[in-house]
């Protein structure tokens, strides 16, 4: 399984800065093992952020996009004590979702 995301949201008036660091080895598949063998494409297909139960967020990633990605942006609306969620899915169908409260 993967490793927790970390999830930071900071309230400024009624903005939110939210910082999420997404733990996944992201593999493009066009790198080559040890015995010239392809490495299968393993990446975060979607990303979607909850603000409290509904929809924020989508992001649609492909093989591009680095190892451990990080993603920011704003989320006007948000008040202290506010849940945000994180969920993805990843080539292979694994998922992961992890909540953070907004302080």
């Amino acid at each position: 399984m993967s490793e927790p995301t970390r999830i930071r949201a900071t309230l400024a008036g009624d903005k939110a800065t939210v910082r999420m660091l997404l733990g996944h080895e992201m593999e493009s598949g066009q790198r080559k093992d040890a015995a010239g063998k392809p490495v299968p494409a393993w990446h975060i297909q979607t990303i979607s952020v909850l603000h409290n139960g509904r929809s924020a967020l989508t992001v649609h990633c492909g093989p591009a996009v680095s190892k451990n990605p990080f993603f920011q942006f704003g989320l006007r609306g948000a008040k202290a004590g506010d849940r945000v969620a994180v969920q993805w899915l990843d080539s292979r169908g694994a998922r992961r979702s992890d909540e953070a409260t907004i302080a």
